[in-house]
């Protein structure tokens, strides 16, 4: 459609849209039908021009065993300087020595200024060293491992650091070379950029506007995937701190997630920290970074990372996954098995199969583990046995989150909870999984003058009973659901049908649904 001086022209996620003059971001929407969630923020870039960066950070050596990059750390200092007007003069220099603590390249010429002493040094440190304290004799020297030594080195000493490509050096030895050294060169777009969920921003001719990014998940890490697909299940990633080089998301905190994938954390790499502080955080990549042991790949942005890199604290992104995570849990065989029919995968049932069958559990368990072998084994029970519950987790944050984490529903849909104890019109629970995490349960939100019937009540630490949850089918103003006193009892949530308790026994198990409050 030609653009007349009344009408603007605008990209939406790369498509090309001609809009009325003075339309608004729910204007390009409408045209467009962009994947969008209500309320989740948008990305508006405005390019007025776009320059060179003056100052080069990263560069890529590549060797004759591959490719790893370097960042300039101190740019202004001899060493750095020296770097930045000499690196080209490097290219074909032969490895020289190897270690275990450190390999070098060289020898060349350079105008530093050696120094003795022994230094400290830390894996993947770069600098320059001259041997026999010679400048004509220096060596480009990579450090393997945290070490000690003597090189000559000037006294401003590591100028530089590897930050991908580390698997290189341990390929490395004599006989290999550099081939050739390039700048990575960045181009600083000068832009009017905006994040915003304000549909009624104006747009102006030439605007770019991202409304959600895309995702591949990666085979090589199938729960890590599915710890994903429950982080987005509304479609979302909500952004709980933004860094230059990263965003994330902490809905899974606390939540385990294996090591599966060691890769290098690319710019829109999606990484679930494995261990310490932090586990179950997961990240997005704004930058390139190196692999790390403490994060697990388990995927990548694969469309819209400039709205990965405009978005702002506190926002939230709209988000879709490839492939689509396959929901058997909470469903029946006849749901399901169509679904499954149309991509090519075998379902066996076992269990319950009649029509009012609800599947409760499956194997494999992760969606890329299904698409892989065709397959899937799903168990079911009748529908009596799926109890839906309505939790408190503004009144009892902390019980709400140790009561998710027991029965596995902040990562699946359906939990399973045995029964321990059944007397009279009170039923006691404990879930399979250990919350070893959580090491109390301290009061909050507990009863004063009676509970209800169908509540549901943990155990706090002022029993000896701590974790136990109980329910009960008539109120009882004596006694809390677990059988204790009203101060030892954490009201959590209520059961939406608690007549589908009767009947069952000691030995039994229940299957539990969260359904959100209206």
């Amino acid at each position: 459609m030609p653009i007349t001086s009344k009408e603007i022209s605008v990209e939406v996620n790369g498509h090309q849209w001609s809009l009325p003059a003075g339309s608004t971001l729910r204007d390009a929407l409408k045209v467009s039908s962009a994947p969008y969630r209500a309320g989740t923020a948008i990305g508006i870039l405005k390019k007025t021009a776009e320059k060179k960066t003056e100052k080069i950070t990263e560069y890529a050596i590549n060797t004759s065993k591959g490719e790893f990059k370097i960042e300039i750390e101190t740019l202004d200092s001899p060493s750095g300087k020296i770097w930045a007007e000499h690196f080209k003069e490097y290219e074909g220099a032969p490895v020289h020595w190897t270690g275990q603590e450190a390999l070098a390249f060289g020898p060349f010429e350079a105008e530093l200024k050696p120094e003795r002493g022994i230094r400290n040094f830390e894996a993947f440190d770069i600098l320059f060293g001259a041997g026999g304290f010679d400048s004509a004799n220096t060596h480009l020297i990579i450090s393997r491992k945290r070490h000690a030594a003597e090189y000559g080195t000037p006294d401003d000493g590591v100028f530089a650091k590897i930050i991908s490509g580390k698997s290189v050096l341990l390929k490395l030895s004599r006989g290999d070379s550099i081939l050739n050294i390039e700048p990575i060169i960045e181009w600083e777009q000068l832009a009017e950029k905006a994040c915003t969920a304000d549909l009624s921003t104006p747009l102006e001719d030439g605007a770019s506007i991202f409304t959600y990014f895309e995702v591949e998940l990666s085979r090589n890490s199938p729960v890590g995937a599915e710890h994903f697909y429950a982080l987005t299940r509304e479609g979302t990633f909500n952004i709980n701190f933004v860094a230059s080089s990263f965003i994330s998301d902490d809905a899974l905190k606390g939540e385990i997630t294996p090591y599966e994938n060691f890769e290098p954390r690319a710019a829109g790499a999606i990484s679930f920290r494995t261990i310490g502080y932090g586990t179950g955080r997961a990240y997005i990549s704004r930058e390139d970074r190196p692999s790390s042991l403490v994060h697990s790949v388990v995927g990548s942005v694969t469309r819209g990372l400039e709205l990965v890199k405009l978005a702002e604290q506190g926002q939230n992104l709209t988000v879709e996954s490839l492939p689509p995570q396959l929901i058997l849990l909470g469903h029946s065989f006849d749901e399901v098995e169509p679904v499954l029919s149309s991509i090519g995968v075998e379902l066996v049932k076992e269990g319950y199969t009649e029509k009012d069958s609800v599947i409760v559990s499956q194997s494999p368990a992760t969606t890329l583990e299904i698409f892989g072998e065709a397959k899937v084994t799903a168990f079911a029970v009748p529908a009596s046995k799926l109890i839906e519950v309505e939790l408190y987790p503004e009144k009892a944050p902390k019980s709400v989150d140790f009561f998710r984490h027991s029965l596995e529903l902040k990562t699946k849909p359906v939990g399973k909870l045995p029964v321990s104890m059944v007397y009279e019109n009170t039923y006691l629970f404990k879930p399979e999984k250990e919350a070893v995490k959580y090491k109390e349960v301290m009061p909050e939100n507990s009863p004063t003058n009676k509970i209800l019937a169908g509540e549901i009540g943990i155990t706090n630490q002022a029993a000896k009973r701590m974790g136990n949850i109980g329910v009960k089918l008539e109120d009882d103003d004596l006694f809390g659901p677990t059988g204790e006193k009203f101060s030892s009892t954490n009201i959590i949530g209520r059961i939406l049908q608690p007549e589908k308790l009767k009947g069952i026994r000691e030995g039994d198990a229940i299957y539990i649904t969260e359904v959100l409050r209206k």
